[in-house]
């Protein structure tokens, strides 16, 4: 099962995440739509921040070309990192459908994103250093505005606007991890027709949450709107069970 099945062919891939490590990109087939700039104008609805962090490009971003090379005429990939999320390559490898991928680590040569100079922007951004578990598409057509605040999608009742809010129980940053959001990816995918807000979630980390939620075992996928909360324990590579029960409202 390959998750770049359910992408276009040709792409670019572009990621901007956050010193928390919640992250935020876009697959843009015209390869002009999206840039960085776009996805920090997304962090700042998603986070209610006072202004676009603008200050984390280029040192917190990553991106992906695919494109068809004129003279053999085949499909080539380029993947390029920055050193403080280069231990994110197994999520961006699941996002963009790159498999095994081994991303290339840019040149460091802006200080913009040293540790120093980040550090004196904590105190007017807290969000951005507080982990949210987020995983957040930004769509080629419109910004899906995402947030967590389930009452306010609950009174709104537009779910073509709202759609799904979603959160995965996970056990660690591992392999098998690796392989569920890979499928769970394909099935958002292909099969939703709105918009989604996917918030992953450690219980390794959380465990409070696991048990607000009422998890007990991984992995397993929450449907926190619309109502009523929907589950699905263990595997999710069963496409056709795992689009019947998140689409029955």
């Amino acid at each position: 099962m390959q998750f770049q099945n359910s992408l276009p062919h040709l792409f670019k891939g572009i990621a901007l995440f956050t010193p928390g490590g919640d992250l935020i990109y876009c697959i843009d087939p015209s390869k002009q739509g999206r840039w960085h700039l776009n996805l920090c104008v997304g962090l700042q609805n998603l986070l209610g921040l006072s202004e676009p962090p603008h200050f984390l490009v280029p040192g917190y971003t990553a991106t992906v070309d695919r494109w068809l090379d004129p003279q053999t005429r085949q499909v080539k990939t380029l993947a390029e990192i920055y050193p403080p999320v280069q231990r994110y390559q197994i999520l961006l490898n699941a996002v963009f459908g790159t498999d095994e991928l081994v991303w290339r680590v840019a040149p460091w040569q802006d200080v913009s994103c040293s540790p120093m100079v980040l550090e004196t922007y904590r105190q007017q951004f807290p969000q951005l250093w507080e982990p949210q578990d987020l995983i957040v598409r930004l769509d080629n057509s419109k910004q899906v505005s995402v947030t967590d605040e389930i009452s306010k999608l609950s009174q709104s009742q537009d779910f073509k606007s709202s759609g799904y809010v979603l959160r995965l129980f996970v056990s660690g940053q591992n392999a098998p991890t690796q392989r569920t959001l890979e499928s769970l990816h394909q099935v958002l995918e292909q099969g939703l027709r709105y918009p989604y807000t996917l918030k992953v979630i450690d219980i390794f980390k959380h465990p409070e949450q696991a048990e607000i939620n009422q998890v007990s075992a991984t992995p397993t996928l929450v449907r926190v709107f619309p109502q009523p909360v929907r589950k699905i324990v263990g595997e999710l590579n069963d496409l056709p069970r795992v689009l019947q029960i998140l689409t029955n409202v």
